[in-house]
């Protein structure tokens, strides 16, 4: 069976950093407002320590934000013909001592919206170009290195990535998880 390696953040779900920022801080800013990957960027830099403080110990970050259209019913069709992982991120060099309490929260929300993956194809890594897999979606263009099939997720911070590069890379931009659905499975 052929597998799938699927990010979690900015892929499965979304809006849950740029919510997480606006109710630290009660404002309004959206994804037009953000300078490059990181949303917590909007944080001004006296309070970061404050606020990542309140991101790894206050909140659990998967109350925010929501999932992307038609994702849980896509991947439940996707796992029917490939082994389905799910792979997400959690190191965080700005605060080392605090950023693997955010894995309890992806876990759970992981096995609470994912019933049908099984929890121990759930990987916790920043190193996603070290997985050799059939076929990869990520929103950030340096984690589809081990993918045969490259797929990128639409997002606002790889806007600026032109079609030229991404074909010269062999990567398929995708807007939304109907297209990956009929990318994966009706070809």
């Amino acid at each position: 069976m052929k597998k799938i390696l699927i990010d979690m953040d900015d892929t499965l779900l979304e809006d849950c950093y740029i919510e997480v920022v606006n109710h630290y801080l009660k404002t309004h800013y959206t994804y037009k407002d953000c300078d490059g990957y990181w949303v917590d960027n909007l944080v001004p830099q006296e309070q970061l320590k404050e606020y990542l403080q309140y991101f790894y110990n206050q909140i659990d970050i998967y109350t925010f934000g929501h999932v992307k259209e038609n994702a849980i019913e896509v991947i439940r069709n996707l796992s029917k013909q490939y082994e389905i992982f799910i792979c997400s991120a959690y190191i965080d060099s700005r605060d080392l001592e605090n950023c693997s309490k955010i894995l309890l929260y992806k876990h759970k929300w992981l096995t609470k919206n994912l019933p049908f993956v099984n929890p121990e194809n759930f990987i916790f890594t920043n190193r996603k170009d070290l997985i050799p897999v059939d076929v990869i979606i990520d929103d950030k263009l340096k984690n589809l290195a081990s993918g045969k099939t490259k797929l990128l997720m639409n997002a606002y911070h790889n806007q600026n990535i032109s079609e030229q590069e991404l074909a010269s890379q062999k990567i398929i931009r995708v807007h939304n998880w109907k297209e990956i659905e009929h990318l994966l499975l009706e070809n």
